[in-house]
């Protein structure tokens, strides 16, 4: 699953998981070490194998460390691309809520107020989404007809509507149980 911060993506992939009563792997909460160190590149590479090896999974997050393990493994690449202003409004409110409730993102890590202010994309998630919007567009455009991932179905998702038709036509799995995703941390907004 990959697309913006604020697209959705890790609410749906969530949710997906769990009707496929498969793991769930959030690649940020791999590569954000507490205090928000970042995991070096060798070992999230190889974590990333390690979580995949695997039958099934889904997985959601942009890093290209490691893409080619993920997708190599892959059989469908969801992109989540809704409209800018939509990923915008998601990423200013879920941000905000988890400022205002103080929320734990991964290994002890939250986000600050002085990073919601800031201008500078690599402190602010909402100047990162925001700068990024159209590089994922390009990225993933580019990406869907690269006869090196030939072997992948993609599939781009734009509205609530091709979000709601993916879920329903993903039948639910023995044993899975889709409220799984509900007790899941991602009750954020980023619907």
């Amino acid at each position: 699953m990959v697309g913006n911060s604020g697209s959705g993506k890790s609410w749906l992939a969530a949710r997906l998981a769990a009707r496929l009563g498969v793991p769930y792997i959030e690649l940020d909460a791999v590569f954000h070490l507490p205090n928000w160190t970042e995991l070096p590149a060798d070992e999230f590479r190889r974590q990333v194998a390690d979580l995949t090896a695997t039958g099934g999974w889904v997985v959601d997050g942009n890093y290209l460390n490691g893409r080619d393990v993920v997708w190599g493994r892959a059989d469908t690449v969801v992109w989540v691309d809704p409209p800018r202003a939509l990923v915008t409004f998601r990423v200013v409110s879920r941000s905000l809520g988890r400022v205002l409730r103080r929320r734990e993102l991964w290994n002890g890590n939250r986000e600050h107020w002085r990073n919601l202010l800031s201008t500078d994309p690599a402190k602010s998630i909402i100047a990162w989404s925001w700068t990024q919007h159209q590089a994922y567009r390009d990225r993933y455009s580019a990406t869907m007809t690269d006869p090196a991932w030939a072997n992948l179905t993609f599939i781009r998702l734009r509205s609530a509507s091709d979000r709601e038709k993916l879920l329903s036509s993903v039948g639910l799995q023995p044993g899975a149980d889709p409220k799984d995703a509900d007790r899941n941390r991602f009750d954020d907004g980023s619907r």
